[in-house]
């Protein structure tokens, strides 16, 4: 396990982050308890949550685990807020996580999407407010393109202000388009990106075919909308291809799949989802095993 500098920031995250989407939504609270355990038992230092998770229950069970646990200060915690992203709302909704995740600060405080309907001055000034009262000690955000993010680090260099030390895109070997503009630009700028979602919620892990059907009991079954980003033509043939590779080479997609994301180049971290602790260790066998170049090659061609 890697522990890499995020960006410009005094934070040290693993290489592989905890995502929390599913506390509270598909695991109970004790079961979420022993998968966060686990991860820490193997330095897994980054948990990930959101306001909207389950509804502020993903928060509440961190908060809970976070109360009975002595592991705060090996913690990075980061959680997000949707938008509208007006300062009031900044502020409050701030406090709210402040409180479900029974904490006094938080450490990385990340805009879940870019909101064109608020003036971004207005919101950088509302993350800056937070900072300067201690309540967040870095700022991020999740799902920008790269001149969103090039914006707010200019206003926050202008007036003096907090800027942004990380972006949290969705990315796999579907789903690539960060690659274009943004993953150059972070590196050029010396900004994290912790990934989510490297197994394209399930889209490559076999379960998926040619027939555009989502399994019953699969997330995209269950959450439809999710299904939109990968119901097109580039995705298809990337996943096929993938269980092309995974045919030839004896490797299972979901091994492919996470070893590809997690050895990319310029990735800080990739956000993993867990029910289980085997989730963990599938992430772990992929990070040990690595990927040889040719088989690294064949993948990235996939289009």
């Amino acid at each position: 396990m890697e522990i890499r500098q995020l960006g410009n920031s005094e934070l040290h995250v693993s290489s592989i982050g905890l995502g929390s989407v599913t506390f509270g939504r598909e695991i109970d609270a004790e079961t979420s308890f022993s998968v966060i355990d686990y991860a820490m038992d193997r330095d897994i230092n980054l948990i990930d949550t959101a306001e909207v998770y389950s509804a502020g229950g993903s928060e509440k069970v961190l908060g809970q685990w976070l109360s009975r646990s002595s592991n705060r200060q090996k913690v990075v915690l980061g959680t997000k807020i949707v938008p509208p992203l007006g300062r009031e709302r900044i502020l409050q909704v701030a406090e709210e996580s402040l409180r479900r995740l029974q904490t006094d600060v938080i450490d990385l405080y990340q805009l879940h999407a870019f909101d064109p309907s608020t003036p971004l001055e207005e919101t950088m000034d509302a993350l800056n407010t937070l900072v300067q009262q201690g309540k967040v000690r870095y700022l991020g955000c999740s799902n920008f393109d790269a001149w969103q993010i090039c914006k707010a680090l200019w206003i926050a260099d202008v007036n003096g202000w907090a800027p942004m030390v990380s972006v949290q895109p969705n990315y796999n070997v579907a789903i690539r388009d960060i690659e274009t503009e943004l993953l150059p630009f972070c590196a050029d700028q010396n900004i994290g990106v912790t990934s989510y979602s490297p197994l394209g919620a399930g889209f490559l892990t076999g379960k998926y075919t040619k027939t555009w059907t989502a399994p019953k009991g699969t997330r995209f079954d269950v959450m439809p909308d999710h299904w939109d980003i990968y119901e097109n033509d580039v995705s298809m043939r990337r996943m096929e291809g993938l269980r092309e590779v995974a045919s030839e080479t004896g490797i299972s997609m979901v091994q492919l799949a996470l070893a590809w994301a997690i050895g990319q180049p310029g990735i800080t971290s990739v956000l993993i989802g867990c029910r289980t602790t085997s989730h963990i260790d599938q992430a772990f066998q992929a990070e040990e095993m690595g990927l040889t170049q040719e088989i690294r090659d064949r993948i990235n061609a996939l289009g």
